[in-house]
């Protein structure tokens, strides 16, 4: 049993070999030349054959530290075919390439997992080392996020955008910051955090990129729809005595007219006056009734409708008004099964307002013409589009647009657009915009 263990052999070779040199040596010295010549000619076999073992277990052992180096753990070791001698060796060598499979399998096993979740996740993220700038991975999310297919270094990122580039270059780890980046012609808030770690002595920076344009947008919406009820509840709480006042003097000065001696026209005046207050009383009543609009939309009313059938509606209903101002409209569908889940109603009223500020945008232009278009991406997101070849929109201008009471137009109330964006983020979505001076625009709406 212990002859097959081959550190006893080895250690029996030895002691033999040691005895043969002995007797060998004593024979010579006992003049025994012939006994002593055998003895070392065994001695000598007894060498070659643990030289030869040595070499065996050496080339055994290369190899499977060329496996090692290579990360060859598949390679299987024949164990019942080997030399006696390498038996044990061998078997060694499959234990240690079934633990390193199966801890390979696991990290694979992690590694896929973690790859999922970080595919899954909204928030893009990137990591590159440092000290080259090589970038070692970035998410689905950061690919949409930024549109780009790939990044070889971070430097690279400096010919889509030098700002956000610096930025995150120069991003410390354990901070974030908000920051704007410029996607086809498009201004999106996003946090941006770093983080740093090191392993096999390189440093690498993880960063995160947060779109926040959504929440942000929502946040606003909902401060101004407060603002909104607080300015319209006391607006009319203080008008409405007001109008009603001016229209109780006036009838009373009208009574007494007939009583009083008004050469002097002061009567008159002050009827006028009264008639005035009246008036413009109504009429911020009024205008403080069509800013609560804007709080009175809560829930929509979804449905499934086709989007060819939204189109046909508003060629419809302005047809008249675009034959009158001679302005062409194109309508542009290339799938016309596409649909929409959404509140019909609500979204004619949203394209209602775009065409017609479309009609206004292009009423001094030559070949006025508007283009209503609609398209579907791979995850099966609809976009719709406003297009007109009109003026075009300041870039001052453009992040102001979407605030109620702003307005570029002398007569507009700042309502229109406002009322539009409430109507899309109400269908968890967006609308945006992208104008170039004396060019056109651009309305999008994102589903």
């Amino acid at each position: 049993m212990t002859s097959n263990v081959p550190g006893i052999r080895l250690v029996i070779r030895i002691v033999l070999l040691a005895v043969e040199l002995f007797a060998a040596g004593y024979l010579f010295f006992s003049q025994a030349h012939i006994f002593g010549i055998i003895a070392l000619a065994i001695a000598f076999y007894q060498s070659y054959n643990l030289y030869d073992f040595l070499k065996k277990a050496e080339a055994e052992v290369t190899q499977f530290v060329e496996g090692v180096q290579y990360r060859d753990f598949s390679r299987h070791y024949d164990v019942n075919h080997a030399p006696v001698e390498v038996q044990s060796l061998r078997k060694g060598f499959n234990d240690i390439n079934s633990a390193f499979k199966i801890i390979s399998l696991e990290r694979e096993t992690q590694y896929q997992y973690l790859q999922k979740i970080l595919e899954l996740v909204d928030t893009g993220i990137l990591s590159y080392e440092i000290e080259t700038g090589n970038v070692v991975w970035m998410n689905e999310s950061l690919k949409r996020l930024l549109k780009i297919p790939y990044l070889k270094t971070i430097q690279s990122l400096d010919k889509r955008d030098a700002a956000l580039c610096a930025l995150v270059v120069n991003l410390k780890p354990g901070e974030s910051t908000l920051s704007d980046i410029h996607i086809d012609r498009n201004t999106i808030k996003i946090l941006v955090s770093a983080t740093a770690f090191q392993t096999n002595n390189k440093r690498y920076k993880l960063i995160a990129f947060q779109n926040v344009n959504e929440a942000l947008d929502e946040t606003e919406s909902k401060a101004w729809q407060k603002l909104l009820r607080v300015m319209t509840h006391e607006i009319m709480n203080s008008v409405a005595p007001i109008s009603s006042l001016a229209d109780t003097l006036k009838n009373r000065l009208q009574h007494s007219s007939a009583l009083l001696d008004d050469e002097s026209g002061t009567l008159e005046d002050l009827s006028l006056g009264m008639e005035t207050i009246k008036r413009r009383s109504e009429g911020l009543l009024k205008f403080a009734q069509t800013y609560r609009n804007l709080n009175m939309i809560t829930a929509p009313n979804l449905q499934q409708f086709y989007v060819r059938d939204l189109f046909k509606t508003q060629e419809r209903l302005m047809m008249p008004t675009l034959q009158q101002k001679n302005i062409e409209l194109e309508i542009i569908l290339k799938d016309p099964e596409l649909q929409i889940e959404a509140d019909i109603n609500l979204i004619e009223q949203v394209l209602i307002n775009l065409m017609l500020n479309a009609m206004e945008a292009v009423k001094d232009k030559p070949y006025p013409k508007i283009i209503l278009t609609a398209t579907q991406n791979q995850q099966g997101k609809v976009t719709v589009k406003v297009v007109d070849n009109g003026s075009g929109i300041e870039d001052e201008v453009l992040d102001k647009i979407f605030i109620p009471f702003f307005s570029t137009k002398k007569s507009g109330s700042g309502i229109g657009l406002s009322l539009c964006k409430q109507i899309m983020m109400l269908h968890k979505g967006n609308i945006h915009v992208q104008s170039v001076m004396n060019e056109g625009t651009a309305f999008i709406l994102q589903f």
